[in-house]
């Protein structure tokens, strides 16, 4: 049964990202991970009816944004002392970032992913060297599971909602955005636990202030949204497909983070999400996976908000299996009204 999660007075000290931590990431990082394109679409400003461009994430080695943050938090945890294995859990993106980043750094990983978890990503987190761990319903069940794992071993959780440093590699993300388009009205993010859109929204605001940020969660995991507009942690079951932007247990510094510098958390629909996965294949001419196509979903929905706005879209991840992308293109693309 879902309920209302309690919230903590200690949520009020969390430190979050500054735009002068970010920047120390991003220069931490540049010796590892190449700047992605930021591209204009001329198709899909078409069908929004506003001039459209695409951060595209989907280009690095883990086809998606996580690298970013996993690699600051190891860098950074590194400085200050010394373990041989990266812990965490997730839903498949985070993991394989989490591979990545130990793999150049000379570490072990150790992955847990829930059960009936994508097969694209499995497998890629053990190309990646990861060792994989299948374990728990959800994502916060295999949370429990690695931490344990972790405190049982000389290893480091790399926790994807509680650490500033993820959200620091990850705001990386935004800074290069707002760099590249500084000209730039509206930001749509995807949202799973809240950190790529706290580093984000710091980053991009921090250089445009009048720019507006956008957290967008499909309908089958809302506890970020719902938390966001109830302001404090309200958990909820995930029952979307959109398996990189769920979350059931909001992480407090996650969500303080969300509640202080997001300007909006909005849900799309799952029908809505393959949709847009078939327009951004099409039109975009990018494959993305569910949680990256939802953003595209969600300014569809709000086309009387952003006409004639330059806005960006950031395209997440492309781990999808054939059966999704299947299942995408056997329903209608978005259209232009």
């Amino acid at each position: 049964m879902p309920h209302e999660a309690d919230t903590s007075s200690e949520g009020e000290k969390l430190d979050l990202p500054t735009l002068s931590s970010i920047r120390a990431a991003a220069r931490r990082l540049e010796p590892y991970l190449p700047e992605t394109p930021l591209v204009p679409s001329a198709a899909l400003s078409n069908i929004l009816g506003a001039e459209v461009w695409i951060k595209v994430e989907t280009v690095s080695p883990v086809a998606s944004f996580k690298a970013r943050g996993a690699l600051n938090h190891l860098l950074h945890a590194l400085a200050k002392d010394r373990f041989e294995t990266a812990v965490t859990s997730s839903t498949g993106n985070h993991g394989q970032g989490v591979a990545r980043a130990a793999a150049l750094l000379g570490l072990k990983a150790d992955i847990f992913l829930p059960l009936g978890s994508v097969s694209v990503k499995k497998r890629m987190i053990e190309l990646l060297g990861g060792t994989l761990h299948e374990v728990g319903r959800d994502i916060d069940a295999a949370k429990d599971h690695a931490r344990e794992f972790a405190a049982r071993r000389r290893a480091i959780f790399v926790d994807d909602g509680e650490s500033v440093a993820m959200m620091d590699g990850a705001g990386t993300v935004g800074l290069e955005l707002a760099r590249q388009c500084p000209q730039v009205e509206r930001v749509y993010v995807p949202m799973g636990s809240g950190v790529l859109a706290t580093g984000v929204a710091t980053a991009v605001k921090g250089l445009i202030p009048n720019a507006q940020v956008i957290a967008v969660q499909s309908t089958g995991a809302p506890a970020m949204v719902e938390s966001f507009h109830a302001r404090r942690p309200i958990e909820r079951p995930i029952t979307t497909f959109a398996d990189g932007i769920v979350c059931r247990v909001p992480a407090l510094r996650a969500l303080k983070g969300v509640l202080e510098r997001v300007d909006d958390c909005r849900l799309v629909s799952d029908d809505a999400i393959l949709s847009a996965m078939h327009t951004m294949l099409l039109w975009g001419h990018l494959l993305v996976e569910p949680g990256s196509a939802a953003v595209l979903a969600r300014a569809n929905e709000d086309r009387r908000e952003i006409a004639g706005k330059r806005i960006a879209l950031v395209a997440t991840g492309a781990n999808v299996d054939g059966a999704l992308i299947a299942r995408a293109l056997s329903v209608e693309p978005l259209n232009a009204h």
